[in-house]
């Protein structure tokens, strides 16, 4: 299996592909249509990793109602257990209902199994949501034209009008309450282009539009609305990549993370989760009532070179 081949539309809608965009080839190889797997990586990268540390930022959300998608794995089950130990009720969204109900066993929060392409009930599920982390995507790699029209509708479903769908759905609790954080999972590719991924590209600087949009009209009613714009971050997504691609061309993993993921990032590291997930519980805090709008990115200083 290679980074290139194609992901059913049933595939997990975890943070794997929005927020860690997918492997461009090695310089000889050409680009070929497919998308990225979302899971079943068992394989570590030698890259390495930051070091573990307790919570940097103090938050309290006791009796907040978060609602976070993706929740299955990686950034969104980072993001999950990061607010259920500030005190919120999590509720806990993604198509993978077993992995929901094991977190929901632990104590983690609420599971919610869904598929977020069904608008009506994504909506739905965000009614009384005092906080808002959409996160779910997907990724697929090919030329503009070879791309298939009916995989660029979806991706723009889910991570454009599903987000749409889930805080239209929140706002009126928010706009009640006089209080809400919405924090949406972006991606550098939310800032910057790269070759032969048109819908994500497209889905991510759509939600970045509409995530400013949300600000405004929220601003008045006491609700933020704030992207976060990760790097490569290492979850089974991108586990699974490095692993594929460094079978494809018969190189070794590290030269895969040095010479394509992190190729233009000055921190030669992968992000962990948890760095995300502490970065999205400081925005959803009261000290945070002023940070509004804003594109975070967390990215080792990829965007700045």
């Amino acid at each position: 299996m290679t980074t290139h081949e194609f992901l059913s539309d049933a595939a997990r809608q975890t943070p794997g592909s929005p927020t860690e965009p997918s492997a461009h080839p090695l310089p000889r190889s050409s680009p070929a249509s497919g998308t990225t797997p979302a899971s079943n990586s068992t394989s570590s990268p030698p890259a390495p990793s930051a070091p573990p540390s307790p919570h940097t930022t103090r938050v309290d959300l006791t009796g907040r109602t978060a609602l976070v998608t993706g929740a299955a794995s990686g950034i969104g089950r980072a993001c999950a257990l990061r607010l259920a130990a500030a005190g919120a009720t999590v509720r806990l969204v993604d198509i993978d209902g077993a992995t929901l109900a094991e977190l929901a066993d632990q104590g983690v929060g609420e599971p919610v199994e869904l598929d977020l392409t069904d608008l009506d009930a994504a909506e739905e599920a965000a009614r009384g949501a005092d906080i808002v982390v959409n996160n779910a995507g997907v990724q697929t790699v090919a030329a503009v034209q070879d791309f298939p029209p009916e995989r660029f509708s979806l991706i723009l479903r889910l991570m454009v009008e599903s987000p749409f769908r889930v805080v239209r759905g929140a706002l009126p609790h928010m706009y009640e309450h006089g209080w809400g954080r919405i924090v949406n999972i972006s991606s550098v590719h939310g800032l910057r282009a790269s070759a032969f991924k048109s819908a994500y590209v497209a889905a991510k600087h759509g939600l970045e539009g509409f995530s400013k949009v949300v600000a405004l009209e929220g601003a008045p009613h006491g609700v933020t609305s704030n992207c976060v714009n990760p790097g490569y971050v290492r979850t089974a997504l991108v586990e699974k990549q490095i692993a594929d691609q460094a079978e494809a061309h018969g190189v070794p993993e590290d030269r895969v993370i040095s010479e394509i993921l992190l190729a233009r990032t000055p921190v030669k590291r992968l992000i962990e989760p948890s760095e995300v997930a502490e970065m999205v519980a400081y925005l959803c805090s009261d000290d945070a009532s002023f940070v509004n709008g804003a594109s975070l990115p967390i990215d080792g200083a990829w965007s700045s070179s």
